[in-house]
């Protein structure tokens, strides 16, 4: 299978060329499908095709679509495919599922954002399309990096402005998805459905010990555009499906989890394994990296227990500092899921570099509008 930086050289040639092209996007998906949200297909007028948001299902079906909608200069649309149970099952599917894949040419200002975004693939760096999925100006497409915005809509100047900033949000998170605005722009109307692909990375969270805290909050975490792994060297304590529904469960100690792994401001370590032979090494293996979230869960009593243990392992003032211990917020959490919700809204509230208090208690912006603060 040909990777991304191929399938973006090539439709990148494709659009400098002057062919005509559509794009198949992956915009939502009912079930199972084995590709993310934000996968696309592309189309030349030749009908020679790259890229895939199926495996293989639906491509041949969406590639007939993209060229009627070039030879006929069509308005884009989005297309429901079911896949079936048997035909899942021949390009290695667990099972079918329904894909909503909307096919549309990149004409004008959407060719030079697409060959931008895909520029962006090549350098691998952080970038977000935003494509406009009704309206008059359907399939019309923003590009949102760190920095700047480029392209345009068409439409009212307000959601534009909103888009951009859920596409910011969405890029941190690395997720793609379908946002819905008003006609007019506004974040609480409906009626204009935006599609936000975001090409970057997924924050990484690593969960030491497989416990009720953890598969209550890995999906989550996962809702939130987290890739999570639950980490636990007690094979038998991972068997459950309820660890692998929303996360990669891992059998492995601490030391070889993190060994090689590259963490960043974006990523979270979370030690819930309440057993020293465990929380021990897994705090001082994330001490290593630079993860911008570290938490352990426990009783005051436990976190001063644990805080001489790591001490004595050699752990540093500055170590110890950066461990959110008890970790979560407090909001009188009384149940494995409260305490899921406590442990998350910490995490998201560290990450925007905001203090977690009632809202009708803080001055300044409702929403986070800069970049991630590391911790």
């Amino acid at each position: 299978m040909r990777t991304q930086q191929q399938t973006a050289a090539t439709v990148i040639d494709w659009l400098r060329e002057g062919r005509r092209v559509a794009a198949g996007l992956l915009a939502a998906v009912d079930g199972s499908a084995p590709l993310d949200v934000g996968a696309s297909v592309y189309i030349d007028e030749h009908g020679n095709v790259e890229g895939s948001i199926t495996g293989g299902c639906v491509e041949s079906a969406v590639a007939q679509e993209a060229l009627e909608v070039i030879e006929s200069g069509g308005a884009p649309l989005l297309h429901t495919y079911g896949i079936s149970d048997e035909l899942a099952g021949t390009v290695g599917l667990m099972c079918g599922g329904i894909v909503h894949v909307f096919v549309h040419e990149l004409r004008d200002e959407a060719r030079d954002v697409t060959v931008a975004a895909l520029e962006a693939v090549l350098d691998e760096r952080p970038a977000a399309v935003a494509t406009l999925l009704d309206g008059e100006h359907a399939g019309r497409k923003l590009l949102v990096d760190p920095e700047t915005r480029s392209g345009s809509f068409g439409g009212p100047a307000l959601l534009e402005t909103n888009v951009e900033r859920e596409a910011r949000g969405l890029l941190r998170h690395g997720r793609s998805t379908i946002r819905t605005f008003g006609e007019d722009g506004t974040t609480l109307g409906t009626g204009l459905r935006v599609h936000v692909t975001a090409y970057a990375e997924p924050p990484r969270m690593i969960v030491f010990g497989a416990i009720d805290f953890a598969s209550a909050l890995a999906p989550l975490a996962k809702g939130v555009g987290y890739r999570v792994t639950i980490a636990d060297p007690r094979k038998a304590f991972l068997s459950s499906a309820r660890f692998s529904s929303f996360s990669e469960p891992v059998a492995a100690w601490p030391d070889d989890v993190l060994e090689g792994v590259t963490l960043g401001p974006r990523d979270a370590v979370l030690v819930f394994s309440h057993d020293p032979k465990l929380d021990v090494p897994a705090l001082m293996a994330a001490f290593r990296t630079r993860a911008g979230y570290i938490g352990a869960l426990g009783s005051r009593k436990t976190t001063a227990d644990r805080e001489v243990r790591l001490r004595e392992a050699g752990a540093t003032d500055e170590d110890l500092a950066r461990v959110y211990a008890p970790c979560g917020l407090d909001i009188g959490a009384s149940t494995v899921e409260e305490t899921a919700i406590a442990v998350l809204a910490e995490i998201v509230a560290t990450r925007a570099g905001r203090p977690g208090v009632p809202l009708r208690d803080a001055d300044g912006s409702i929403r986070r509008d800069h970049e991630d603060v590391a911790v």
